[in-house]
């Protein structure tokens, strides 16, 4: 892991649930190792694990709220300009238009399971003004999972938690596969009542 990184994971360290709260906001380091960090802190005894859940959750939401307004108010023209500074491409936008056309704004919470369009489901969910509150609503419930998933990792790692994507992937996998059968459900689900609504 770069010196960056580690120079800025002590940083937050320093700071304690306001570091894990921003280091998840800044979008700088990837959330898995932020939480994973957060998860080390708790094996060390310098937050507690439902402190750093509740942390997570938030710094989780706050940053896909800020991409969300960025899609709101700053459109599409914008993020094929500037994404990439948030590590977003013009590929991540399309993919993840092509989700929440196909799938609705229920998608918001099942695709923060899968990488690639987790960040980027924002995106549109924004350029669409979906509504805030359910955006919001959506957002802090996948983040609750997500942050006790890495959170608990890197708990048990300890000092070992750099090797959480290691570790994580098995586990993440099928967190997919389940995500996209949700996701075709949840689809089958709105077309039935469609139906029904216009017999």
């Amino acid at each position: 892991m770069g010196d960056i990184i580690h120079s800025l994971l002590q940083t937050f360290a320093g700071l304690g649930y306001l570091g894990i709260v921003l280091g998840l906001v800044i979008e700088i380091i990837p959330s898995e190792i932020v939480l994973a960090f957060a998860g080390y802190l708790v094996s060390k005894g310098e937050v507690s694990f439902i402190g750093a859940i509740i942390a997570g959750t938030i710094g989780g939401t706050i940053a896909q709220i800020i991409i969300y307004w960025i899609g709101a108010y700053g459109g599409r023209p914008f993020l094929k300009r500037f994404g990439k500074y948030i590590f977003i491409h013009e590929k991540h936008i399309l993919l993840a238009e092509k989700w929440f056309e196909r799938y609705g704004s229920g998608v918001v919470f099942t695709a923060r399971f899968v990488p690639v369009v987790r960040h980027a489901i924002s995106i549109p969910a924004g350029i669409t003004k979906m509504s805030f509150g359910k955006f919001t609503l959506y957002t802090g419930l996948a983040a609750i999972p997500w942050s006790i998933f890495f959170i608990y990792l890197g708990d048990k790692l300890a000092s070992n938690w750099e090797n959480v994507n290691e570790i994580a992937r098995p586990y993440v996998q099928p967190a997919m596969i389940i995500a996209v059968i949700i996701i075709i459900l949840y689809v089958v689900f709105t077309i039935f009542r469609k139906r029904n609504k216009s017999v």
